[in-house]
């Protein structure tokens, strides 16, 4: 698989901030994500634009990544995933990124299933890195379970009229996201995703033209979660 991503210095996404930012083939999104087809909000508006026009191959975009200063805040994949087609992760390149990325704050998410591999692979990232990899979670039981695995900082979709810190079964704390509520914050003064240490996890209330329809899938999946188990 070739991985093809597009590049763009400068941000102009309202949530983001000005920082430099990469869209990444949607070939790298796992089937599993629930979010396909269903409220992926990469595939309407103004991202899907970016999202079409991933031509950047592999080795060039790793170009663009060394050149990024230290310690600049920077996002990989506003849409689609860690290097690899489907539900795999293609660890050689996933590393030649982490070593691109240098001494800058890159930080992402990810829906991959995780093999015993790719956590291994995603844990010593996290830790050993300025690197942040968020696991994504679509219900506060699947986060709860994605926390256990103890690789990394999760991420939760959660109802669109969310607006205060909620906590999940286990008792973990969900914090909502700042930039869905206030319109001075956002990725760049923000941070709390690319803070591999955090003790909390961090909630995106639905939203979109979709996102009655994701608060409809919410409700189903956390009765789904209720009697299941693993990742």
């Amino acid at each position: 698989m070739t991985t093809l991503t597009k590049f763009v210095a400068r941000s102009t996404n309202r949530k983001l901030g000005p920082m430099p930012a990469a869209y990444v083939e949607r070939e790298t999104c796992p089937p599993v994500c629930p979010l396909r087809g269903a409220g992926c909000y990469g595939e309407a508006g103004p991202v899907s634009i970016h999202w079409k026009n991933t031509k950047t191959p592999w080795r060039a975009f790793l170009g663009l990544v060394k050149a990024i200063p230290a310690g600049i805040l920077w996002r990989y994949a506003v849409v689609g995933d860690l290097p690899g087609e489907g539900n795999s992760i293609d660890t050689a390149k996933l590393w030649q990124l982490v070593h691109a990325n240098g001494d800058s704050r890159g930080f992402t998410y990810t829906h991959k299933p995780l093999s015993e591999l790719y956590r291994k692979t995603i844990k010593r990232i996290n830790e050993k890195t300025p690197f942040t990899i968020n696991l994504s979670a679509d219900s506060l039981a699947e986060a709860d379970r994605k926390a256990d695995l103890n690789v990394g900082p999760v991420t939760v979709v959660i109802p669109s009229q969310t607006t205060l810190a909620t906590t999940t079964p286990k008792g973990r704390t969900v914090m909502v996201c700042p930039a869905t509520y206030n319109p001075q914050v956002n990725c760049q003064n923000c941070r709390l995703c690319a803070n591999s240490k955090r003790n909390f996890l961090v909630g995106f209330p639905a939203h979109g033209i979709k996102r009655k329809q994701i608060d409809e899938r919410l409700k189903n999946r956390q009765g789904e979660n209720a009697n299941s188990v693993g990742v």
